[in-house]
């Protein structure tokens, strides 16, 4: 069914390995989390020649995260995914430590796999880091690289996956793990796929036919079909900001006045009047297509989206409304190769601390600038905000196991919440999207202000994000499986007539719930336990305006959750 690449970083030697009955016909974040639990001693330093980053899937990228100290996965689009499934390629796991410090380039190909010397490559963002290797690689490829922060291994390095335009704008951004490559001395993977053929499923027919369905639903869907294309992620905002939800100016208020300024629907006007696109898919084969191209006042291209997550954190979280600044701010993460949830988080946590006032925007652009010439303010800002808040003194630090809270206020969307305190991964909403049901009454309706269901929500909401995640499938559809449960019948009919299997409902279910009991068990012999399940107590002691609402889930339902 597929091939695994061995990179041993100390020999520098690549070998070809046929996938393993154990890990066959596993996927994404099943087959990372696998590797990691059954190969990676969980006490070992996340940066040591111990930890193994393997990637495969949608892309999913897992190694032991030197953010949070926990297993990670962090998965992303671009067109990594398909470049290496057309080479019959299932994974890659690298180990080892280099023998000096000098970087390399793996390339991977139809005639096998080397090492190369990359030192031409050192101190480039990604940008530069992905034409440089256009030309020294032509042809059909598709790249993964690292930016200056993954070779200073910040603790917020991103690694970047190149999209249909071969530009790095595709980011496995949380955790750190771009720092775990920077560790082995890799800038960069390099796929060429030139000679490569599509994979062969078993029922080739059946799967025709099962993925014409469930685009057809995808598009039915109001959600996937019609809100996120039109507005891409960023139609949160003003959803969010009317719910109270929505943080701001580091989580001390529910609501930002400069809200309408960065909407979805004025990022869509802005896009449209410069001639950018606003609908656009990140890889081959995406239905939503909820990816955009931003232009600058010129009309020129200056970066993708920029998405819900990265508009909240470098906008409201810092009091930020000014959508060009912000797409600027997320021009220069793609490049520095830095999580931007994590990035604006530590500069929000900053601003509290004094370094900078809020709506300082330029402000913003130059401690990025920091982070890419590696001074020392800059290498607090990637380590993120933990490591920030330490250093300005701040006591309200939004972090959980030590990687910040995305932009859902968690007293005013309760079972996000929960999933942040309990994900395997720290705070992480893509975990146990509860959103869905608290705020967009997809799925169900579960009041958001009120701790009841909220455990058990999370609870559902992590096996079925665990099982898609391992489907290589995008954590957007489930808008549509959580609605239509033939959506969910045509995801096992895809499995099924790719590989010859003949799992319903209730497998697929399973492979979630096998997902967490590994992630859970490394993190266990890592030295978690419930009592780093629990949010900052700022959020349990501090109302949140405008509905003066706490975090009140007991500790006893969020210990529940994963029946600990």
């Amino acid at each position: 069914m597929g091939k695994i690449l061995r990179v041993q970083m100390t020999t520098l030697s690549v070998s070809v390995e046929e996938l393993s009955k154990e890990d066959q016909p596993t996927g994404g974040r099943h087959f990372t989390s696998g590797v990691v639990s059954r190969e990676v001693p969980p006490l070992c330093h996340a940066l040591s020649a111990a930890n193994k980053p393997p990637c495969g899937g949608r892309i999913s990228i897992g190694a032991k995260s030197p953010l949070t100290g926990t297993i990670k996965e962090s998965n992303a689009g671009g067109n990594g995914a398909n470049a290496l499934a057309r080479l019959g390629i299932s994974g890659i796991v690298i180990e080892g430590a280099p023998p000096d410090d000098r970087l390399r380039a793996l390339w991977v190909g139809a005639e096998g796999a080397r090492l190369e010397e990359a030192e031409e490559l050192k101190g480039l963002g990604n940008y530069d880091t992905v034409a440089k290797l256009q030309e020294r690689f032509p042809g059909k490829i598709s790249c993964l690289t690292i930016g200056p922060a993954g070779e200073m291994r910040l603790p917020a390095a991103s690694i970047a996956v190149t999209d249909e335009e071969m530009r790095p704008t595709r980011h496995a951004g949380r955790g750190g793990l771009g720092a775990v490559m920077g560790s082995k001395g890799l800038k960069a993977i390099v796929v060429d796929n030139e000679h490569g053929e599509r994979p062969a499923s078993v029922d080739r027919e059946g799967f025709r036919e099962a993925a014409a369905l469930f685009g057809r639903l995808l598009r039915q869907h109001p959600v996937t079909g019609e809100a996120l294309p039109t507005y891409g992620t960023n139609v949160l905002a003003n959803i969010l900001n009317e719910a109270g939800g929505y943080p701001t100016r580091n989580f001390s208020t529910g609501q930002f006045e400069g809200t309408e300024a960065i909407s979805g629907e004025r990022q869509r006007e802005t896009i449209i009047a410069r001639g950018g696109q606003p609908k656009h898919a990140c890889h081959k084969g995406c239905v939503i297509q909820c990816s955009r191209i931003y232009h600058d006042e010129q009309g020129e291209y200056l970066t993708k989206g920029p998405e819900y997550e990265t508009i909240w954190a470098h906008g409201a979280n810092c009091g930020i409304d000014d959508l060009d600044a912000i797409a600027r701010m997320d021009r220069l993460d793609d490049d520095i190769g830095l999580d931007t949830i994590e990035t604006g988080a530590a500069i929000g946590v900053a601003m509290a601390g004094g370094l900078l006032p809020f709506g300082d925007a330029q402000g913003a652009l130059s401690l990025l600038e920091e982070v890419r010439a590696g001074s020392p303010l800059g290498r607090i800002i990637g380590s993120g905000a933990a490591a920030t808040g330490r250093a300005f003194g701040v006591t309200n630090v939004p972090v959980v196991k030590g990687q910040a809270l995305p932009a859902y206020d968690p007293r005013a969307v309760k079972g996000i919440g929960v999933t942040y305190a309990t994900s395997t991964m720290g705070a992480d909403h893509t975990a146990g999207y509860t959103v869905a049901q608290n705020i967009l009454g997809v799925g169900g309706d579960v009041d958001p202000l009120k701790p009841d269901g909220q455990a058990e929500l999370s609870r559902t909401l992590q096996i079925a994000t665990a099982a898609i995640d391992s489907a290589g499938l995008c954590l957007f559809v489930a808008f549509c499986l959580l609605d239509v449960p033939e959506a969910l019948q045509a995801v096992c009919a895809l499995t099924n007539a790719h590989l010859g299997l003949s799992v319903d409902e209730d497998g697929f279910a399973a492979v979630g719930s096998e997902v967490l009991r590994l992630e859970r068990d490394f993190n266990t012999r890592a030295g978690f336990g419930p009592e780093q399940d629990r949010l900052p107590d700022f959020f349990s002691e501090e109302a949140l305006a405008p509905h003066n609402v706490v975090f009140d889930v007991p500790a006893e339902e969020l210990d529940a959750v994963h029946g600990t």
